[in-house]
């Protein structure tokens, strides 16, 4: 990602959502809003692009809201019910057929993107409500992180589910598995990062997780992790007002991501060069660091509250 690169729908796309129940997208290059969507009724829990970059869906209570990112039109062109309560995190199946959502009706669900019916497809249940659903590079399972602490693989290919627990009593927040399939890691309410190397996955083997380090990641409450596109990095933000970069060589510290502001920072996203570093706070500012400098690069103010998703696209391919 570089200060000088074209801005276009085709290329860079960065968006917020928060409690103040809009929507924004932005010119990641130079901080301008260029839009503003309405989520009038909730607040927004979690954002992701499609692939084909077209549209950005929001997770709200009771609903996932589309919004087109080529028009001006404020307003969602598609809207997702159905489901009762939170739905606290969505995604994309890569080649766009498929959404999968998780919330805290104790569900993870999948949605065929195909059809006309916005009809949710598939449904996993579990015992807690969830607050995590991440989708393996494989496209063929589901990790989903649930309150009572329970991880579930969800095999879509056999309906196969295992459970595991790395810690009891704690509350599993986010999950993440590096663009490789090499590692997932997992934090939870303690300010725990959990790490695995996977290994299988391919065909119609299931993965298999191999415990490889627990991290003291954060004083309070982990909210979110993300491996870096290269895979090299971890970030993982908290409510202890930092988000925190770690080396995937052996998991040491290598940043500390902390604004004067000190508030809880609840979501984060590499660029695609993984040199840069995207988070959501709640002091209302999304801002752009630079993952070897820890320094601020750029922000992103217009937000009345806390903003606690984003969701950024890249697809341009770096020199090397």
């Amino acid at each position: 990602m570089t200060a000088d690169c074209a801005i276009s729908n085709e290329q860079v796309i960065f968006v917020t959502g928060g409690y103040d129940h809009t929507i924004k997208i932005w010119q990641p290059h130079t901080g301008v809003c260029q839009r503003t969507c309405q989520h009038t009724d909730s607040q927004v829990n979690a954002l992701d692009i499609t692939p084909d970059k077209y549209v950005v869906a929001a997770a709200g209570y009771q609903h996932i809201r589309m919004y087109d990112l080529a028009s001006n039109n404020p307003n969602p062109v598609i809207n997702y019910e159905g489901v009762s309560k939170n739905i606290t995190s969505l995604g994309f199946q890569e080649e766009g057929k498929w959404m999968y959502t998780g919330g805290e009706d104790c569900s993870a669900r999948v949605w065929d993107l195909r059809s006309s019916s916005f009809q949710c497809q598939r449904i996993f249940q579990v015992s807690a409500p969830v607050n995590c659903v991440c989708l393996h590079p494989n496209q063929a399972e589901l990790i989903v992180g649930d309150q009572s602490g329970v991880i579930h693989l969800w095999d879509l290919r056999s309906d196969h589910n295992e459970q595991l627990i790395p810690e009891a009593e704690s509350s599993i927040q986010d999950i993440t598995i590096d663009q490789d399939g090499t590692y997932m890691a997992a934090v939870n309410n303690k300010g725990h990062c959990y790490i695995w190397t996977l290994s299988g996955g391919i065909g119609e083997e299931p993965t298999k997780l191999n415990p490889r380090h627990k991290l003291l990641a954060h004083k309070r409450y982990a909210l979110r992790c993300k491996f870096s596109p290269d895979s090299t990095s971890l970030v993982t933000t908290s409510a202890d007002q930092t988000a925190r970069i770690w080396r995937t060589t052996d998991f040491s510290e290598v940043q500390v991501l902390q604004h004067e502001a000190k508030r809880w920072v609840w979501d984060a996203a590499f660029s695609a060069d993984s040199q840069y570093v995207f988070t959501a706070s709640s002091d209302g500012v999304a801002r752009l660091w630079n993952a070897s400098t820890g320094t601020v690069e750029r922000e992103y103010q217009g937000h009345q509250k806390a903003v606690t998703a984003l969701a950024f696209r890249d697809e341009i391919v770096s020199a090397s």
